[in-house]
């Protein structure tokens, strides 16, 4: 009985273990759950890289921004290097990297304005301040020329009425700013007006100090900033700032299929008939919170082999495996309890079925920048035969499985289970004259997908690139 009372090595330990265990110990036993794969999929994944991350700010000690952020991303390499193919969790490392470099900017916004007021408070707000005398002396249309004149032309046509000479300037340049910095003119052809000087103009705007955008920063820059944070005497409190933010994104984890679920009754019409396929706990909470108060019929292909054990059960009973206990796996009440019909149809007869289907519901494994998906073995299969009959396909997922990261090379994406599943070994001289390939995932190009819905809505996927610069800073994205 004391060996059965044992949770096995999977989330729940892990979570349990990482109150009490220290960073690095908590780290190594992470990278070795995600190795063997006793933690996999995204929620999961996303939920023990938060914990390990929220673990490694209480334990940081100091106020050093600079050294926080490289903490954090030293731990997150590890954890990618174990598995990289979990997207998700490199997609954790870098919002929780986002949430430090946002405490920053909003510090360092309060410190410029407060300088601000001060430097504005030396001097009647009434009362114009002394320029320098090189710029307030200086007028383009009253600029007398150094160089001789010529004798041929009379001066009269040059002269003022005060007896000045007027002469037409030259150009300004990019090197000189809006004011000379000698009283030699500095005279370059329409070439020298797109050069780059070689020592940089000290009346000159500096390069991205004061560029509208932030995010666009060089990435050496937003160092010096982060040391000039750590450095300067602010009341700042750093790790309680980011762990404040820490706990939202655990919030939006737990909320997110909720979120998700409320848009069903915008996209789930009555007596509509819905192909969808794997055990998904997003599109089942999307199917029965449109069950609430639309009747329609549910096609579900079994996905065989690696997942058609967990889609039977999670119809049958709600729950997601039978034989493996994870919290990831909420029991509720399943779609024929909530009085919608559904059929259960093997992976070959999708094609065939597909005329008479009004819409294909998608889940993701991880959502790409370009707008593709990865996703359970056969997604492709049926979002290309959906398009081959004009059926709509939506892909449901929450924000956290968005990516920065570009498919270049989809190859790295895909990972491959048992063959053993696909043929026995018990056949060996079948086995001994093929290749046999199990593919867990396929990658779903953006061209088959009609619509995203997230937890902040419907988005087509020639706007996701918007969502990952909303929620990625460039110099994160490469860790």
């Amino acid at each position: 009985m004391a060996q059965g009372a044992t949770i096995a090595p999977g989330l729940t330990s892990f979570l349990k273990s990482l109150k009490t265990t220290p960073v690095d110990p908590s780290v190594e036993h992470f990278t070795s759950l995600l190795k063997r794969r006793q933690i996999r999929s995204s929620r999961p994944c996303a939920i023990a890289t938060v914990a390990l991350l929220l673990r490694v700010v209480i334990e940081f000690k100091g106020k050093d921004a600079a050294k926080l952020m490289e903490r954090i991303r030293q731990v997150g390499r590890r954890m990618i290097s174990a598995q990289p193919r979990e997207l998700v969790v490199g997609n954790m490392v870098r919002r929780v990297l986002g949430l430090v470099r946002e405490v920053v900017d909003e510090n360092a916004d309060v410190e410029t304005n407060a300088a601000s007021d001060n430097a504005h408070s030396h001097h009647d707000s009434l009362t114009r301040p002394n320029l320098n005398s090189s710029i307030s002396n200086f007028s383009p249309l009253k600029h007398v020329a150094t160089e001789p004149t010529d004798s041929n032309l009379s001066q009269s046509e040059h002269m003022s009425d005060s007896g000045e000479l007027y002469r037409r300037p030259s150009l300004l340049t990019s090197h000189t700013s809006y004011a000379p910095t000698s009283n030699a003119l500095m005279v370059h052809s329409l070439f020298g007006l797109f050069s780059q000087p070689e020592t940089p103009s000290t009346s000159s705007t500096p390069t991205g100090h004061q560029s509208p955008d932030r995010k666009g920063m060089l990435t050496s820059l937003n160092l010096e900033r982060l040391a000039n944070l750590s450095m300067s005497n602010t009341t700042i409190d750093l790790r309680a700032e980011v762990m404040d933010g820490i706990k939202e994104l655990q919030d939006e984890l737990e909320q997110s299929d909720e979120l998700i679920a409320a848009n069903a009754l915008d996209h789930i019409h009555s007596n509509e008939i819905i192909l969808t396929h794997t055990a998904s706990t997003t599109v089942q909470k999307f199917l029965l919170a449109a069950a609430r108060k639309r009747k329609f019929t549910v096609v579900h292909a079994e996905t065989y082999p690696h997942d058609h054990t967990a889609t039977h059960g999670i119809l049958l009973t709600g729950k997601k495996r039978e034989s493996h206990q994870d919290d990831e796996d909420d029991v509720w009440k399943p779609l024929t309890a909530a009085g919608i019909q559904v059929v259960v149809i093997p992976d070959s007869h999708v094609f065939a079925i597909m005329s008479r289907v009004s819409k294909v519901i998608l889940a993701t494994h991880t959502v790409l920048a370009n707008g593709g998906l990865v996703a359970a073995a056969g997604a492709r299969m049926i979002a290309k035969a959906a398009k081959d009959h004009q059926t709509p396909v939506v892909v449901v997922s929450g924000v956290y499985k968005l990516s920065p990261v570009y498919p270049f090379d989809i190859e790295e994406l895909i990972e491959y289970g048992d063959a053993g599943k696909t043929v026995p070994y018990e056949d060996g001289d079948f086995v001994e004259k093929v290749d046999v390939e199990n593919p867990l995932y396929d990658y779903v190009p953006a061209d088959l997908v009609d619509l995203y819905i997230t937890n902040l809505g419907g988005h087509a996927p020639s706007y996701l690139y918007r969502i990952v610069a909303d929620h990625y800073r460039t110099e994160d994205i490469t860790l």
